[in-house]
């Protein structure tokens, strides 16, 4: 598997539906299988969950991180969402 690092801009709704469907599947203790920019995979249930933010001179940056190991991976897929 290749390295990636993709970035995709969403408006507010779409943002929110996608969170929520995440949410969702994180409280259920359920895996969440994504498409993000043509690729499908699954974040599994038990993802390390983080909030990481920066500031800089001229901009401030939220990202919320979801990491976990490929082999973790493998948990079959619960919901799909386009991203």
């Amino acid at each position: 598997m290749s390295e990636r690092d993709v970035e995709k801009d969403y408006s507010v709704s779409e943002f929110a539906a996608k969170l929520r469907r995440l949410a969702d599947a994180l409280e259920a203790g359920k895996p969440f299988r994504i498409q993000v920019a043509g690729e499908r995979f699954t974040v599994p249930a038990g993802a390390r969950i983080s909030v990481e933010h920066e500031r800089g001179e001229d901009e401030e940056e939220v990202e919320f991180q979801l990491t976990w190991a490929l082999a973790d991976a493998d948990q079959g897929p619960e919901q799909d969402a386009e991203v």
